[in-house]
């Protein structure tokens, strides 16, 4: 058998019988390396498994998921839900207005979406049941508003995405997701308001609108990380790198002496758990190296690519059969598993059609994220449903219209691409 088709129905066949992403990616490659080199080449596994994360800019990711535990654990989000009250007031569909609007801020720390799913859903379920929310409505609302964490920076997976492609600048990255991220945000808040009028959820929302100046002092703390964030890497003061070193800093301050919510328990805890979800995401980055060295040394990609563009010469029909293949693995992977499997066999496809690749890396996420609450498996929803104890069939009378409000954001990006480029230019960043 051909090597590189090996390589690519071991992957497969590993996959659908269940196998963790990172076991299929690393025996799919030693698979390939096996049938397509000779026996020396086994003696590559070892160096280029420990050269797919020997790189700087991937020590961001711990750190930035550690940045996300931290606001989350020192109560950030509650005093957040309580702003977000203050400026929407109280109004039919108030409560859910709130609920993107913190996802959105929430995502501007943490960068992963079923973390901010969890928090957000922990502090809104109570006052949005009182106020007459069905527990399914309120799970889809907070999955598709936390799913915009993959746009919003700092994003771990257009982290893993910047590492990947050649050249990438992360600044221009995490520039081009803001617009769209916003987007996204209005896309899903729209519909969610609207579906709340309809059935009339939130007719019994507390009347009285929090004071906006009181509420506002509360929240700095947790408004100002975003701002440190953002503000470091567009200055210049800091890498991304180093960026993130800064914010895991600034959040134990926060939380141990401006709320004074964590003592020594909560910031072992804190610790711990992000080095477990630090570990299982940097053992799948090292593997899916070599899953791509093995691809590219044999050509693997290359024929897959010269495969899909034998399909069709037309840029838009190629646009459109990735955009659904991409939205069916966000059903079932998380976001940087599908970065890491997806992206060096698009890389070529890619050039071949001259796209800009910080373009196609926001529509990429915009797709992913659309994936993270569609069922099955929608690793969003299950959290949020999870978190509201309802069964995971109730949010799907509502979900389908959030993907709808969704559907039409990516369309707009994907026909005005200057939607996603507009800031980056502005802001004097590379676009490649």
């Amino acid at each position: 058998m051909d090597p590189n088709l090996l390589l690519l129905l071991s992957f497969a066949g590993l996959m659908l019988i269940g196998t963790p992403i990172a076991v299929a990616l690393g025996f799919a490659g030693a698979v390939g390396i096996l049938a397509g080199l000779d026996l020396t080449a086994l003696g590559m596994i070892g160096p280029n498994t420990y050269a797919a994360i020997a790189k700087y800019p991937l020590i961001a990711i711990p750190l930035f998921i550690l940045t996300g535990m931290v606001f989350e654990r020192s109560g950030v989000a509650a005093r957040l839900v309580e702003f977000a009250q203050a400026i929407i007031g109280p109004r039919r569909g108030g409560l859910a207005l709130v609920a993107v609007l913190v996802c959105l801020i929430m995502g501007g720390m943490s960068g992963s979406g079923p973390a901010d799913a969890a928090a957000v859903v922990t502090v809104m379920l109570p006052s949005m049941l009182k106020a007459g929310y069905p527990r399914g409505f309120t799970a889809s609302v907070v999955a598709a508003s936390s799913s915009t964490a993959i746009l919003i920076p700092p994003s771990v997976a257009m982290i893993v995405y910047s590492v990947i492609v050649p050249g990438m600048d992360l600044r221009a990255l995490f520039a081009a997701g803001m617009v769209p991220g916003l987007l996204v945000g209005l896309a899903v808040a729209v519909p969610a308001l609207l579906l709340s009028r309809k059935h009339n959820f939130g007719i019994d929302e507390d009347p009285n609108r929090p004071p906006f100046w009181a509420s506002f002092r509360r929240a700095i703390p947790g408004l100002m990380a975003p701002v440190i964030i953002l503000g470091g890497l567009r200055s210049g003061l800091f890498t991304p790198t180093e960026t993130a070193v800064v914010a895991v800093t600034y959040g134990l301050i926060v939380g141990v002496f401006l709320y004074r919510t964590m003592g020594l328990r909560e910031i072992y805890t804190v610790l711990a758990t992000s080095a477990k979800i630090s570990g299982v995401v940097m053992v799948i980055i090292s593997l899916a190296g070599l899953f791509a060295w093995a691809g590219s040394t044999m050509g693997a990609f290359d024929a897959t690519t010269a495969a899909l563009l034998s399909v069709s010469d037309n840029e838009w029909v190629i646009l459109i059969f990735l955009m659904i293949v991409l939205i069916l693995a966000g059903m079932v992977l998380d976001g940087v598993s599908i970065y890491l499997i997806a992206v060096p066999l698009l890389v070529p496809i890619v050039q071949a059609f001259e796209w800009s690749f910080v373009w196609f890396g926001v529509i990429m996420a915009m797709l992913v994220a659309m994936g993270q609450f569609t069922p099955p498996v929608a690793v969003n929803l299950m959290v949020a449903s999870k978190i509201a104890d309802t069964p995971l069939e109730s949010t799907f009378r509502w979900v389908g219209w959030l993907l709808l409000g969704m559907l039409v954001a990516l369309g707009l990006v994907v026909i005005f691409p200057e939607l996603s480029l507009w800031l980056p230019r502005v802001l004097g960043y590379r676009i490649n």
